[in-house]
């Protein structure tokens, strides 16, 4: 049987679990808005609590706040931190666009984990949710301050270092790679030749790239809403309260936030965010190319192009036996996918901004959030179970490279380019080689053939 106690709120009364942390304005939320039985997020609870917990240590600075009520605060919000209460954030992230609901759950939360760390009853407010919790903050400058901390650290601890791991895995694959000339390919069509280092380098250089445009997004999330309260004034807060409270969370995280230099910009406008989102989509079309070029290199293994040599994963069907797919590849395709679809979410939500408030703050931070930790986890998968265990079938290499009509246009400077066209068309024609049909014909020296129709020497400039 559910016990149950009563707490009070602006609206009156509520009943709530007896062993909840949380209070009646929870309480009220989950009545509300039973959607989708998703919570906000880990990285999101994480920044919460540092927003509580260094808005506490502010006010005590400040003599805003006893000592003894802002120690337990305090203490309460290390635990959110670490993750030791998540089980009392159940509110759904559909709810109301500011992020109310989650802001009243965590100083609820909070405010009775500090009365119990007293050794006060929880429901009684001997430490209050509003007036002592939430002191000098709104949920209007709290929420997205810590949507700010949650990307940025997320960036900067798990999605920027698995790029960074996917590009160097690539330059070490092009290292190995630097020897082995290849076909190009144009329009799905033979092209000039290529080493398939180079190809791996420009692969490196996309992630290099993609990380640079992170980075840049990532500092402009630097700047936090933290002291605009409730329209971007600051009322009800100290003038000093956001530059405490904001030094004492770029300390713990090791990131340089500052507070925003214009309140009514951070709270009624999210481009920071959007920016962001702009930026993880155009990740993932990097790494769906990627991607998507090392399963169609890999494809066969003996009647596709079979270029490269995946690590075999899984069996890849139910009823073709010794049958192996790019798994991982695919995954990778889906997650950037996703990502790319959450960008329009963002996109929509960032127009939301009515007035001195944008009111679609929670689905922008779980789109956002949820592309992080899905594009660094998949990343991370790509990079270590397929990069590291990558081959190159260099006897299929130089077999496609030998028959490649595309040899032909390296005769371009000494014959010219409508009879090089006429000798592909031929060779095509008599399923020929281009050296075949060259030194067949006679129409060049053999050493001249074999000069021109060096792979090696098509791989780079030449002044002859």
């Amino acid at each position: 049987m559910n016990i149950y106690r009563t707490e009070q709120d602006s609206l009156g009364p509520m009943q709530v679990p007896d062993d909840a942390l949380y209070g009646a304005q929870t309480a009220r939320a989950l009545a509300n808005f039973p959607i989708s039985g998703r919570p906000l997020s880990r990285p999101m609870l994480r920044a919460l609590g540092l927003v509580k917990q260094y808005a506490a240590r502010a006010n005590r600075e400040l003599g805003l706040l006893p000592v003894a009520i802002a120690g337990a605060i305090i203490a309460a919000a290390q635990e959110v931190v670490a993750g030791e209460l998540d089980s009392h954030f159940p509110v759904d992230v559909f709810q109301t666009g500011s992020g109310t609901s989650s802001n009243m759950n965590m100083n609820e939360v909070i405010a009775n984990r500090a009365a119990q760390l007293l050794g006060e009853q929880i429901g009684g407010k001997a430490v209050h949710p509003n007036d002592q919790v939430n002191l000098g903050q709104s949920s209007n400058d709290v929420f997205p301050t810590a949507i700010h901390i949650a990307c940025v650290e997320q960036l900067h601890n798990h999605l920027l270092p698995a790029l960074k791991g996917m590009e160097v895995h690539l330059r070490l694959k092009a290292e190995e790679f630097a020897d082995v000339l290849k076909i190009g390919r144009t329009h799905l069509q033979d092209a000039t030749p290529v080493r398939l280092g180079q190809v791996f380098n420009g692969y490196a250089r996309q992630l290099e790239l993609t990380r640079e445009r992170l980075l840049f997004a990532a500092d402009g999330l630097s700047e936090l809403a933290l002291g605009g309260t409730a329209v971007g004034t600051g009322i009800n807060t100290h003038p000093q309260f956001a530059e405490l409270a904001i030094a004492g969370i770029a300390e713990e995280t090791g990131i340089e936030f500052r507070e925003a230099e214009d309140h009514f910009e951070a709270q009624s406008a999210k481009d920071g965010l959007v920016a962001l989102s702009g930026a993880l989509k155009g990740c993932a079309v990097s790494l769906f190319k990627v991607a998507n070029d090392i399963r169609f290199l890999a494809s066969g293994p003996r009647c596709g192009i079979g270029e490269l040599k995946l690590p075999a994963l899984q069996p890849g069907s139910s009823i073709m036996p010794g049958k192996v797919n790019p798994v991982l590849a695919e995954s990778m395709m889906q997650v950037c996918a996703q990502v790319s679809g959450n960008d329009a979410t963002v996109t929509l939500c960032g127009l939301s901004g009515n007035f001195e408030l944008n009111v679609m703050m929670p689905v922008m931070a779980e789109n956002l959030l949820q592309g992080i930790d899905l594009l660094g986890n998949v990343v991370d998968l790509f990079s270590e179970r397929y990069l590291k265990e990558l081959e190159a079938d260099r006897d299929r290499c130089d077999d496609l490279l030998d028959r490649s009509l595309a040899l032909v246009t390296a005769l371009v400077p000494v014959i010219g380019y409508d009879k090089s066209a006429e000798l592909a068309k031929r060779a095509y024609a008599e399923g020929k080689t281009i050296r075949e049909l060259l030194l067949a014909e006679d129409i060049l020296p053999e050493s001249e053939v074999n000069r021109l129709l060096d792979a090696e020497r098509m791989t780079e400039p030449t002044e002859d």
